[in-house]
């Protein structure tokens, strides 16, 4: 999912087991959505970034990722990364 900053999160689905730390993890989501940011999951998908759905992590707004990495370092099982699109 690209941006419009020049970088995509790419999510690789078959890595992920949906522990949702990526998720709690995520400045823009802890900062939008008091749930997150006391631990839960997103009350709803209009102010986030990432979220788990259906046990898989799912970018939901690409584009008010900051591009911070943060859900790229937390992640256990390598299933985010940040690429950088020309």
């Amino acid at each position: 999912m690209i941006n419009n900053k020049g970088y995509s999160l790419v999510v690789f689905p078959e890595k992920c087991h949906g522990c949702g730390i990526c998720v709690v993890a995520c400045p823009v989501n802890a900062a939008n959505d008091p749930n997150v940011a006391g631990g839960a999951g997103p009350e709803s998908e209009e102010n986030i970034v990432i979220r788990v759905e259906n046990g898989v992590i799912k970018i939901v707004n690409p584009e008010l990722c900051g591009g911070c990495g943060t859900c790229v370092e937390f992640c256990p099982v390598d299933a985010i990364k940040l690429v950088r699109v020309k």
